[in-house]
């Protein structure tokens, strides 16, 4: 079993530590910022920062890497289209990664960034899924570089994992994503309720992650394309019909990206 911490960075990131206890070895995915793993690794003497997993190139999740590699001579993991700074293992899809005696299958899931990938492990009794800026707690990462094809597809690929995988994306942005997903179905009851719960979490300033996919079928509108009530909500708002889930998603992402 491998234990996972987040190390809050930034206003809203998380660097997420993976602890082998047995072995006091551990990784870290996507550090932004070096100093909240040094600061952790000076807590725990013994311990050794052995891996490093990039899902994306953005500063906010690389910044940390170069200063991390030179202090402890970690293997730096990271998608292969993309520059990655000190990459030593470069990724693409359905590559494989070994670390802390878990195997993680690599999935390029482009919109956010080109490059983009996730990493998913189906090995832990609950299966986990970093999925960096592609999927986040009830919505979606901004489409800087990719189409809202390119990302309707990256969703429906995570989105067909099993129902129980563990969701940890990198920024705390569910109450804001749920306020839109009200917007998106004002009478969806997973929505009210969860919207509730995670008030109550951040006003406690407690972190609403991780996420599962069980949950995020339930309650994120860019996973529930394919429901009426948001087909009917999207066509509302681009003031015309959307023929397809993908087409759904575009005028949702419009939508949200103005909210």
């Amino acid at each position: 079993m491998i234990q996972i911490d987040a190390l809050p960075a930034f206003t809203d990131n998380y660097i997420w530590l993976l602890q082998d206890t047995d072995n006091q070895r551990c990784a870290v995915v996507d550090p932004g910022d070096a100093a909240p793993v040094l600061a952790w690794l000076e807590r725990h003497p013994g311990w050794h920062l052995s891996d490093i997993l990039v899902t994306h190139h953005h500063h906010d999740h690389v910044g940390g890497v170069e200063q991390l590699k030179a202090k402890t001579g970690a293997r730096i993991c990271g998608p292969a289209n993309e520059r990655i700074p000190a990459r030593d293992l470069a990724l693409d899809d359905g590559a494989q990664v070994e670390l802390l005696g878990l195997t993680f299958q690599v999935l390029a899931v482009p919109g956010h960034t080109l490059g983009h990938i996730a990493y998913y492990c189906g090995e832990q009794p609950t299966p986990l899924l970093f999925c960096g800026d592609t999927l986040f707690a009830a919505g979606c990462g901004r489409l800087f570089e990719g189409t809202p094809e390119q990302m309707h597809h990256s969703l429906e690929r995570l989105a067909a994992l099993p129902a129980a995988t563990l969701v940890y994306c990198t920024h705390e942005y569910t109450l804001s994503n749920l306020r839109f997903a009200r917007a998106v179905e004002p009478h969806n009851p997973h929505i009210a309720q969860r919207f509730d719960e995670v008030t109550q979490l951040r006003a406690q300033d407690r972190i609403t992650l991780p996420s599962n996919l069980a949950l995020e079928k339930l309650t994120n509108p860019f996973l529930r394309t394919g429901e009426t009530s948001v087909k009917e909500k999207a066509d509302e708002r681009t003031g015309h019909l959307n023929p397809t889930q993908s087409a759904v998603f575009a005028g949702l992402r419009a939508w949200k990206d103005t909210f």
